[in-house]
């Protein structure tokens, strides 16, 4: 079928203007702290009815607003990005899917529509996954779906215990904290779900497998979708989890997820998995943010970070596009003569993320830093939170320098230029959104100024840890003469900690594999084994033979038989008296 105007833009056109609006609104509804629940009666019978519940708030409008106009860039990307793709527009539909799933996660005061999202997020992220055909994206897509199936069990189990309180919709008990276990017991398990889809350790393999994806996809799952389910779903459970064990478990599983996921990046030489680790260890400083009760301020690094993370994976994929799909970092350098406009989107995205001074990070990794000094916390989750920056802005001027700096390091003649106009307007609309993003929203979710006061020290930490962080990330990936590497002096410590300390192997082989084959051991010693020895198929065993005799029986004149042998005995017996 031809179209008049490609689905791509029509997508485009559509996101951005829904965008557009529910920006407006968002802003509205802070400016006049309004909140409204629209409800929608499906089905009536017999007095039992069905209603959908909506909310409307300024944090769900705000939200949706960002997913929307992310999804529609990443659309209008993917128009020049997958050119040539005979399925695009089953591509469009999948991300069209995911964006609606997202969208019923975010309005949903009721933990049986969240599910709806929950489960269509899952369902239509694998298909994404598995987009292109191999057995990296199989496996890739089995460790994804078989993962956050453990998240989908646990939020189910939440709906059942939900039952106690005679409904679903969830915001009106949260008050009820303080008085209730059985919140309590929700909130463990709602903490459990989010753990699994937003990555947290043990979960957290599978967020560098799913960039088997294609690069939109990336941009879209890694920025403001998928992985940030989980996240949001804290923010409106934030009671639950704050000021109990749940909120002490998550602070330390956090800032270990934000550990780990730094030192991986630093020994990572994929170019998607260093920003895929990047985003797991963003995801990790929310989270921690969240456990020590700031939901205001992990929201707002929510929205800064989706803008600069969906930019760095957009850059990211056109340099691997013209790089003709080499995603190998050691393959490129001097990115910044061939690609001049594309390596400053590439450079302003990824100074967002190490929190340069009035980019989108700034705004939010500064005060979280700055309130994580202020609060009252332990020296563990302290040094986490500090050293886990410093690793960001490690990794961050390593990628920069393997990427922008010394010789192209490919063949000599290359197809290397900035002339996809398409995937630079989409880069362009969002960098300028990550360069100016920040105050904005930091205006309009914080219009009154924090002040936080701290020793000289404290208040220069953050800045003397970033400084080391760059000057170490220069030092471990410079080439001497002699490839002289760090990484490979000390191979033992590369292995583990470029690794995910194991969590793969582990993932694959103890979490996923070991439970499928006891059931497959299971299934042949029980159902294909004593209960078919017991059940139906000595049933089947039984009647047949038994028919067999009765068949024996039928086919036999027994009559016949009968009087013959008591003709013979009597005439013996005859003989005998004789």
């Amino acid at each position: 079928m031809l179209w008049p105007i490609s689905i791509c833009l029509l997508s485009f056109i559509f996101l951005f203007l829904l965008s557009l609006s529910f920006g407006i609104l968002g802003v509205y509804f802070l400016m006049m702290d309004l909140i409204y629940f629209i409800e929608w009666e499906i089905i009536t019978l017999n007095s039992s009815n069905i209603v959908m519940t909506v909310l409307f708030d300024w944090m769900s409008l705000l939200f949706m607003s960002f997913v929307l106009l992310i999804s529609s860039l990443v659309i209008y990307y993917s128009d020049e990005y997958m050119l040539g793709d005979v399925s695009l527009n089953r591509f469009i539909i999948l991300v069209l899917m995911f964006v609606l799933s997202m969208m019923f996660l975010i309005i949903s005061p009721n933990l049986i529509s969240i599910l709806l999202g929950w489960d269509g997020l899952g369902l239509v992220s694998y298909c994404l996954v598995i987009y292109y055909q191999n057995v990296k994206s199989y496996n890739a897509g089995m460790l994804t779906a078989l993962s956050n199936r453990i998240g989908d069990v646990a939020l189910l189990m939440a709906i059942a215990w939900m039952l106690n309180f005679g409904s679903w919709n969830y915001i009106y008990y949260l008050e009820l904290n303080d008085l209730n276990f059985e919140l309590k017991i929700v909130g463990g398990l709602v903490l459990l779900a989010a753990m699994t889809k937003s990555a947290q350790i043990p979960f957290s393999s599978w967020l560098p497998a799913a960039m088997a994806a294609p690069t939109p996809v990336s941009a879209l799952v890694h920025s403001s979708t998928l992985v940030t389910a989980g996240v949001y779903l804290l923010i409106r459970f934030n009671f639950l989890i704050v000021g109990n064990v749940w909120g002490e478990i998550l602070l330390l599983i956090s800032g270990l997820t934000m550990f780990m996921a730094g030192m991986g990046a630093n020994f990572e030489f994929d170019l998607k998995k260093v920003i895929a680790l990047s985003t797991l260890s963003q995801l990790g400083l929310m989270m921690s943010t969240l456990a020590i009760g700031f939901y205001k301020l992990a929201f707002f690094h929510l929205l800064t970070h989706a803008l600069f993370k969906a930019l760095l994976f957009m850059c990211a994929g056109a340099v691997i596009h013209n790089m003709k799909n080499s995603q190998d970092i050691r393959y490129m350098g001097s990115l910044c003569n061939q690609m001049p406009l594309t390596s400053s989107c590439f450079n302003v995205s990824n100074f967002a993320l190490c929190g340069m001074p009035f980019l989108a990070g700034f705004y939010s990794k500064d005060l979280i830093l700055e309130i994580v000094s202020l609060s009252y916390m332990n020296y563990f989750s302290f040094f986490l939170f500090f050293f886990s920056t410093g690793l960001t802005v490690c990794y961050s001027l390593r990628l920069a320098y393997y990427s922008m700096t010394g010789d192209f390091n490919n063949f000599s003649l290359h197809p290397l230029n900035d002339e996809g106009w398409i995937m630079l307007k989409g880069m362009i609309s969002l960098m300028v959104m990550a360069v100016i993003g920040g105050s904005l929203l930091s205006w309009i979710i914080f219009p009154t100024p924090s002040m936080i006061c701290l020793p000289y020290f404290l208040s220069s930490l953050t800045l003397l840890v970033c400084l080391v962080g760059g000057w170490i990330g220069y030092e471990i990936s410079k080439f001497a003469l002699s490839y002289d590497l760090y990484s490979l002096q000390y191979y033992w410590l590369t292995n583990v900690l470029g690794s995910m300390w194991f969590m793969p192997m582990i993932s694959t082989c103890g979490v996923n594999c070991v439970p499928l084959s006891m059931g497959d051991i299971i299934n042949k010693i029980y159902d294909q084994g004593w209960s078919e020895e017991f059940g139906a198929q000595s049933i089947y065993t039984f009647s047949v033979n038994y028919s067999l005799v009765n068949q024996f029986w039928q086919n036999n004149d027994l009559k016949t038989y009968l009087f013959s042998f008591i003709t013979w005995v009597f005439i013996l017996m005859m003989m005998i008296m004789i």
